[in-house]
């Protein structure tokens, strides 16, 4: 099983926005930053550390995973 750390989902979050800033008077973050912050603020308020991708909607998993594959890996 696959998992995605806080931490990855953190920098993909910053990843996105740093592509697409917030728009608008609402400052409305990009369609995949938005997806990541639903599973990111969820592992926050239950203090989990990683969570299986299978878990993920459609849009977060592919905003992950095409993260994944710009980004160095450590």
């Amino acid at each position: 099983m696959l998992y995605v750390s806080i931490q990855e989902l953190e920098a993909a979050i910053n990843y996105w926005r740093s592509q697409s800033p917030a728009k608008g008077e609402e400052l409305r973050l990009c369609p995949e930053a938005a997806a990541l912050a639903k599973p990111y603020a969820l592992m926050i308020v239950q203090g989990s550390q990683r969570m299986p991708l299978d878990v993920l909607d459609e849009v977060s998993r592919v905003a992950i995973l095409q993260y994944r594959n710009i980004a160095p890996t450590p």
